[in-house]
C-alpha cells in the first residue's frame, strides 16, 4: 500500500473539536449559570461546549419548536393548507399561559396561528393547530413523538403542544439542538418566522420574547421558554461568515440570564472555532496509475463533501494523508472504494473516510493489456532483485 500526504484545499465530518483541541492551546469554554447547555456547529454537528447536555429537563415553550415542525410537515405533505381556516374551540381559547388572544368560535388562518405559536409563543394557538391537525392535543402529541423518533431524539417525550408542565414531558439540550438543526435544514421558510420581532393579531401587538434578536444582528432565532419547573430557557442560532452555531441554554434564573449565557456561548464559538470545506465531492485529490485500462491514470477523491469544524487559526496544521495501492488494474467503476483518507490535528484523528474512483476505466484491447502485463512482469522482477 502507498501512503501519501496531500495538500489541504477545501468534507461532511462528524468530529469533536473539543477533543481535537486538547493537544493545542485553546481557551476553555465558559461555565454558565445554567443547569444544562450545549453549543454545536449546525453543519457538522461538532460539539463545541456542553454541560449536562443529555440530562432530561422540562422544555417549557421550547416544545413549540416541535409543534411548528409538525405543522410544517403537514403543510409540506399537502394535509394542511397555509390559508386553511381553523375554528377556535373553547378548549384552545381557555388554554392558560402565554396567549395569541384568539377568540372562541372565530376562524383563524393556519398562517396566522403559526406566527402566533412562533413569535408570540401562544399556547392557545398551539392547541388550536393541534386540534385541527389531529383532532385533539393528545393525538397531536403522538405525532410529535413520532417525529422526534424520526429525527433521532432519544431522550425526548411530549405530552402536549405547549410545554405546559407535565412530569412525563421532557427533552434535553442535545435533542433540542438536533431538532433546531432539522428545522433550519428542512423548513427554512418557516425558520424565517423565528427572526420576526413582533406580530399583531386582534389589534394586539406582541414582541418576540427572544431579545437576542435586538442585541445581536447575527442571531436569527430561535425560541424562549419558561415555567417554574424549567426555569428560563433559550434556544438560539446565529450565522457569521457562513458559519452557523446553535446554542441551547436550560434552567437559568431570569430572562436576562438566559440571554447573557446564550450570548457567552455564541461568542465563544465564533471567536475560537471555524468551519471549512476541506475537500469537495468529485474533487480530484490525485491521479493514480492504472494498468490494463484505456487510460494510464485515474482520478481519485472523496465520495462526499468533507466539512470540518476546528479551532480557529489551525487550518494549516491539519495533516492529510491518503492510503491506496501503488497502482490499480482495470476495470474500475466510478464510486468504487479504493483506499482511505485521514485528517489529523495535533495528533488527534479528526476524520477517516473512503477514497473512491472519480471515473470509470474500462479494459483496453488485448495488445494494450499484453503490453501492460509485460511491463508489470519486468517491473516486479526488478523490484525483487
Amino acid at each position: 500500500m502507498l501512503r501519501v500526504c496531500i495538500p489541504l484545499s477545501a468534507l461532511i465530518l462528524w468530529s469533536s473539536a473539543v477533543s481535537a483541541a486538547t493537544t493545542i492551546p485553546l481557551l476553555p469554554p465558559p461555565k454558565l449559570q445554567a443547569s444544562s447547555y450545549l453549543l454545536i456547529d449546525s453543519q457538522t454537528q461538532t460539539v463545541i461546549a456542553e454541560h449536562n447536555a443529555q440530562e432530561r429537563n422540562p422544555p417549557a415553550s421550547l416544545t413549540k419548536i416541535m409543534t411548528g415542525y409538525v405543522v410544517e410537515e403537514e403543510i409540506r405533505r399537502g394535509r394542511l393548507g397555509v390559508d386553511e381556516p381553523v375554528q377556535i374551540s373553547v378548549n384552545a381559547w381557555r388554554t392558560g399561559g402565554s396567549k395569541m388572544f384568539i377568540r372562541e368560535g372565530t376562524s383563524v388562518p393556519v398562517a396566522d396561528l403559526l406566527k402566533g405559536v412562533i413569535i408570540q409563543s401562544g399556547n392557545d394557538a398551539s392547541v388550536a393547530l393541534a386540534e385541527q391537525i389531529a383532532g385533539s392535543e393528545d393525538a397531536f402529541a403522538d405525532l410529535m413523538n413520532q417525529q422526534a423518533s424520526l429525527l433521532g431524539l432519544e431522550d425526548t417525550q411530549f405530552r402536549n403542544a405547549t410545554g405546559l408542565p407535565d412530569e412525563q414531558h421532557y427533552s434535553t439540550a442535545k435533542d433540542l439542538a438536533l431538532l433546531t438543526r432539522a428545522l433550519i435544514e428542512n423548513h427554512p421558510e418557516q425558520y424565517q418566522l423565528y427572526s420576526e420581532k413582533s406580530f399583531t393579531f386582534n389589534n394586539i401587538e406582541q414582541p418576540n420574547r427572544n431579545r437576542l434578536l435586538w442585541r445581536d444582528r447575527s442571531v436569527d432565532g430561535v425560541k424562549t421558554g419558561f415555567t417554574n419547573a424549567a426555569g428560563y430557557c433559550l434556544v438560539a442560532s446565529a450565522e457569521r461568515n457562513g458559519m452557523r452555531l446553535i446554542s441551547v441554554v436550560l434552567g437559568t434564573d431570569s430572562d436576562e440570564a438566559r440571554m447573557r449565557e446564550s450570548q457567552k456561548l455564541l461568542s465563544y464559538g465564533f471567536r475560537n472555532f471555524e468551519t471549512k470545506t476541506l475537500y469537495s465531492q468529485n474533487q480530484t485529490l490525485q491521479e493514480q496509475p492504472i494498468y490494463y485500462g484505456v487510460v494510464e491514470a485515474m482520478p481519485i477523491g472523496v465520495a462526499e463533501d468533507v466539512v470540518l469544524t476546528f479551532p480557529k487559526g489551525y487550518y494549516q496544521d491539519i495533516e492529510a494523508s491518503i492510503t491506496v495501492p501503488e497502482y490499480f488494474e482495470a476495470p474500475v467503476r466510478k464510486g468504487d472504494v479504493l483506499g482511505t483518507i485521514e485528517l489529523k490535528l495535533g495528533g488527534e484523528n479528526l476524520y477517516s473516510g473512503n477514497v473512491v474512483a472519480l471515473a470509470t476505466v474500462e479494459e483496453a484491447g488485448v495488445f494494450s493489456r499484453l503490453g501492460d502485463y509485460i511491463y508489470l512482469l519486468f517491473d516486479q522482477s526488478a523490484a525483487d532483485e
